[in-house]
């Protein structure tokens, strides 16, 4: 007789702990997956194996024996290390862990193979020669990976610099070394191209593909793909980084300041922080690539944390594009009453003539940003939400960005009954519109996540301006991402002001790369790019150092405010969230919660709030925040507090509230 610790898959805080059985199959291993009776009812309930012992320390009265192995599923050692660890780091239930590590979906019926690959065709493609900055990147990676020792390297590269034949070539390196790889982008619109270009150089029969927008059946056997040996190599977004990979070499991070490798939902990684630790565990390599790193890892990597490697030239020695910056203020008083200043028009005008494309960039979708009344005041606001809704001409509707209500556009405003009621703000949407006035022979597409819903719109719209057939491509971010076109001859950046208005510490780094990545992709080609930057703050820090491209100066302002204001990356920051559906109770409860932080941290803690979340009531259940800021060295003392206040307040008693807790989130929304 075996004795195993299990965990129960069971959402709840009050069974989120090793439970102990009886095991009858001497087989067993630590990361199966059983079936155990579990509760008074015995109900026959999934679960994980985290321990196994030959006998127990003390008996153990009423011992319930597992029922059966699952013999598809198991994870390794190193994934069950792993979710240990993320329920320290992340303050999450142990079985949240897991559910990132075993696969969607289930075995198929009929036994046939669904493969995201399969209908694709790809061109065999060879190494290409590197220039001396790749070079020596290559020989610092080889280097690294021939120590066998854990460690993070990050590659800061402008763009268009060949990181990709990097990524390339280091994971060729480590596939010839018997080892397995995962390359990371941070939006599934970039994986086709990714994929394209590593499927080329490595085949479909070593590659598997890990993302959200394949089915159910797709992502199961993809991960058996995977678990079972058969694919060395994974691409995918940021769920990709809990591949069953059994001896990973190295794990990939392109354009590593992107937000969204942070999870916005439990639990609360970031994907960087598992990589790390699955490398540790693997003495592996983490690589991370970006033309603008993040404040908080280019501290690091400056502060002898991490290798830094520097790719300064493009590979083409094509120069970086010409940047100049319109003060919309000036367009204004010239009587320019457009969302285009005279400049862009006419750059716009020449790249078109020239057989050349265009890329408008604006990071807001949708037709207005908001819906106001002249008369007094009134905004339309979401009903379960409580934020700002945007006017979507399409479909003649306010539609809340948060949730998804759709509404009709008022006729009259809700609040006075005046008729003065008016879209104002500016989106895609009404961008594409006023190109399409300015430029009717012109074709133009929009790219952003009303226009990529249906499956394969985004493969279909990139493929076309890719062949020339759209001259004109109007985005969000979604085109700042990775997008390597080489006849783009003008970006045009409609508005640096949307990102460095939220209220956020990291709007200014947001703006600085947004623009800058936007900008990369100008001139990618054999001829030399243009881009124009319009904004109504010319002298912001930001906007300036864009418009140079010189991220040094930007980061020297940057991390010197950040160590004055004491963020990241000079502290954790800690956002707790108290929700329920009692507006009072949560109001207490919240309250209660500072309390016992302050008790137990001292009065000289950072702790702000408690004070209504900026989306105070979401589908019926009201928010109050509590902000804390931990300095570094402080986040184990933090995080145990932190535990030991859940468990008081909302584990051991009946509580109607919930806590949510997230450790330095990338949005306060």
């Amino acid at each position: 007789m075996k004795y195993v610790d299990v965990v129960i898959d069971n959402n709840s805080d009050h069974t989120d702990e090793l439970y102990t059985y009886g095991c009858p199959f001497d087989h067993v291993r630590v990361g199966d997956k059983v079936y155990v009776p579990f509760a008074r009812g015995n109900k026959r309930r999934e679960a994980y194996v985290f321990t196994v012992k030959d006998r127990l320390d003390e008996p153990v009265r009423g011992l319930k024996e597992v029922l059966e192995i699952d013999p598809e599923i198991r994870l390794t050692e190193e994934a069950v290390d792993t979710c240990r660890w993320m329920k320290r780091r992340y303050l999450c239930k142990y079985i949240d862990g897991i559910k990132c590590f075993t696969p969607a979906g289930s075995s198929s019926k009929r036994g046939k193979k669904r493969d995201p690959l399969a209908e694709r065709e790809y061109v065999p493609d060879q190494p290409k020669a590197l220039n001396e900055e790749q070079a020596a990147a290559m020989d610092h990676i080889r280097k690294r990976l021939a120590e066998g020792n854990h460690c993070i390297v990050l590659m800061q590269g402008v763009t268009g610099s060949g990181k990709t034949e990097v990524y390339l070539q280091a994971i060729q390196a480590v596939v010839e070394q018997g080892r397995q790889a995962i390359m990371m982008v941070p939006e599934i619109s970039l994986t086709p191209q990714t994929i394209q270009r590593f499927v080329s150089r490595f085949g479909k029969e070593k590659t598997a593909v890990l993302h959200s927008k394949l089915s159910l059946g797709q992502r199961y056997d993809e991960w058996m793909r995977i678990r079972s040996g058969q694919a060395s190599i994974v691409i995918g977004a940021r769920s990709a980084v809990f591949a069953p990979l059994t001896d990973p070499g190295i794990i990939i991070l392109d354009e590593e300041h992107e937000t969204s490798y942070k999870s916005d939902k439990t639990p609360k990684y970031d994907a960087l922080e598992v990589a790390a630790r699955r490398m540790g565990y693997h003495g592996g390599l983490v690589l991370l690539g970006s033309a603008t790193p993040s404040v908080v890892n280019a501290y690091r990597s400056r502060s002898g944390l991490f290798d830094l490697i520097r790719l300064e030239k493009r590979y083409n020695e094509t120069p970086l594009p010409q940047v100049s910056v319109v003060d919309m203020r000036e367009e204004l008083k010239q009587g320019n009453h457009t969302m285009f200043s005279r400049s862009l028009i006419r750059a716009m005008e020449e790249q078109l003539d020239r057989g050349r494309q265009v890329i408008l960039f604006l990071n807001r979708r949708g037709y207005s940003s908001f819906v106001t009344c002249r008369s007094c005041g009134h905004t339309v606001t979401c009903p379960d939400c409580g934020i700002t809704m945007t006017y979507h001409k399409s479909d003649n509707a306010c539609v809340c960005h948060f949730c998804g209500k759709k509404q009709p556009l008022p006729r009259s405003c809700p609040a006075c009954g005046s008729s003065y009621i008016r879209q104002f703000g500016t989106g895609t949407e009404q961008v594409e519109e006023a190109v399409k006035e300015f430029f009717p022979e012109v074709s133009v597409a929009r790219l952003d996540l009303d226009t990529v819903r249906t499956k394969g719109s985004i493969d279909k719209i990139l493929k076309e301006f890719q062949k020339g057939k759209t001259r004109i491509l109007v985005g969000t971010q979604l085109v700042a991402k990775g997008l390597d076109f080489a006849n783009v001859g003008l970006v045009g950046i409609i508005s640096a002001d949307v990102t460095l208005n939220i209220p956020d510490f990291r709007s200014a780094e947001r703006t600085f790369q947004l623009v800058t990545q936007a900008a990369g992709w100008a001139g990618r080609g054999d001829e030399m790019g243009q881009v124009i930057i319009q904004t109504y703050s010319p002298d912001n820090y930001a906007v300036i150092a864009a418009a140079h491209q010189n991220y040094e100066e930007f980061y020297r302002q940057e991390v010197a405010l950040r160590k004055q204001l004491g963020y990241p990356p000079f502290c954790d920051l800690y956002q707790l969230i108290v929700a329920g559906e009692k507006e009072d109770l949560v109001q207490r409860t919240s309250q209660e919660l500072k309390d016992t932080l302050r008790a137990r941290l001292g009065e000289n803690a950072s702790i702000l709030g408690p004070g209504p979340a900026p989306m105070y009531l979401v589908n019926g259940v009201y928010r109050m925040q509590i902000l804390m800021k931990a300095p570094n060295g402080t986040r184990q003392e933090f995080s145990a507090v932190v535990t030991e206040a859940r468990k008081k307040l909302f584990t051991d008693k009946k509580q109607e509230c919930l806590l949510h807790t997230d450790i330095n989130p990338f949005s306060f929304v």
